[in-house]
């Protein structure tokens, strides 16, 4: 009979049910909050439900992260190895090669003034790195924060990675990849009230037809001469123009199909669920992480109305010409922040049509926040 309930004991013992606290019960809350709004209204699921599922092992099997350091038999959770490839900066770089091999630069070759709005919307970036400044933050810390205000998870971790900022890279990563989410929710209302509708249904010339040579050559020059300028972009920006010259050559359309799908997507798991294990309510029910959520949601709000009043600005030079609505796209998250871009102008006048011309914005904001990273890193002397 002792053996019995000795053998009980020991079986309740090891279930989760005794170690769960109420931290872990919030954050398991959160993971079931974030799987909702991932399934039942579509909001960005391929990077919310990896995330929130993660979200949801660490708070409930915290040993899934543990290191082998701390492991009573020398053996790292499942996750933990995962993560590690955060930190080595392996999955951001693959992510943005598989950005490129899906990404059409057309628009931006077309209209180079969409580099201004891209660069105009990285604005919000050092707002955030001033904000995080005057809330005690130490100068890598804050510039690892900043990259929030770009909305763009991948260099988020890259440099939180290179500026070895690890034990905030976690509360980061998520506020980044969670307003990536929710750029639908947070740029409408910033759009409608900067503009008027008026400048909403602004149309568009079409743009001009883009040859085959000026996108082949497009991807080299750029990584040439970003990378001769900023060694350090060379991991981000030369695997982004690696993925877009896969694409544009028509030479190696398995590479291709690879890089944009079935690389992409086994990455975007092993990231997503490894950057959710990082929640564990130890970890992230503090001060610190209230900060960096506050601060990246001030940040993207600030390089979205950037983006839109720069985009006034060009309206008014071109003569009406521009429609502001583009500026907001500026923010790396692609191309979700070119799909509000398109509704909301829709909305003021259904036939209006915007997406391709939010596109080049859109990726030239991918292009500028890896300028801001490599920038950040070659002031702290990071290579």
């Amino acid at each position: 009979m002792e053996y019995i309930t000795s053998t009980l004991g020991n079986l309740i013992d090891q279930t989760a049910f005794m170690n769960l606290t109420w931290g872990n019960l919030i954050m398991i809350g959160v993971a079931c909050l974030f799987l909702y709004l991932a399934i039942r209204h579509g909001f960005e699921p391929l990077l919310l439900v990896p995330i929130a599922f993660g979200m949801l092992l660490v708070n409930i099997y915290p040993d899934i992260m543990i290191s082998p350091e701390d492991a009573s038999n020398g053996t790292g959770g499942l996750l933990y190895y995962f993560y590690k490839l955060d930190e080595w900066s392996v999955f951001p770089s693959l992510i943005f090669l598989g950005v490129g091999a899906m990404t059409d630069f057309g628009p931006l070759i077309a209209n180079p003034k969409s580099f201004l709005l891209g660069a105009a919307a990285q604005f919000g970036i050092f707002a955030a790195y001033l904000g995080a400044m005057a809330m005690g933050f130490s100068d890598k810390a804050a510039a690892a924060i900043s990259i929030i205000g770009g909305a763009d998870g991948p260099t988020s971790i890259f440099l939180a990675g290179k500026l070895q900022q690890t034990s905030i890279l976690g509360p980061i990563a998520v506020a980044a990849y969670s307003y990536m989410s929710l750029v639908p929710i947070i740029q409408p209302p910033i759009m409608k009230l900067l503009t008027t509708k008026k400048e909403r249904a602004i149309k568009m010339e079409q743009l001009r037809p883009v040859s085959k040579l000026e996108r082949i050559l497009f991807p080299i020059i750029i990584t040439v001469v970003v990378c001769l300028i900023l060694p350090t972009t060379a991991p981000l920006v030369g695997m982004l123009m690696l993925g877009n010259l896969f694409k544009e050559c028509g030479v190696v359309r398995q590479l291709t199909e690879t890089a944009g799908n079935a690389l992409m997507y086994i990455v975007v798991i092993l990231l997503g669920t490894s950057v959710g294990a990082t929640t564990s309510a130890e970890a992230f029910l503090n001060l610190d992480t209230l900060k960096i959520v506050a601060l990246g949601l001030i940040a993207f709000a600030f390089g979205t109305a950037a983006g839109v009043l720069f985009g006034k600005l060009l309206c008014w030079a071109t003569k009406g010409k521009v429609n502001p609505l583009i500026g907001s796209a500026g923010v790396s998250a692609v191309p979700m922040a070119a799909r509000v871009s398109q509704k909301v102008g829709a909305e003021a006048d259904p036939t209006n049509f915007l997406l391709m011309h939010a596109m080049g914005p859109n990726v030239a904001g991918v292009i500028g926040t890896a300028v801001v990273a490599g920038t950040f890193m070659a002031i702290f002397g990071v290579k």
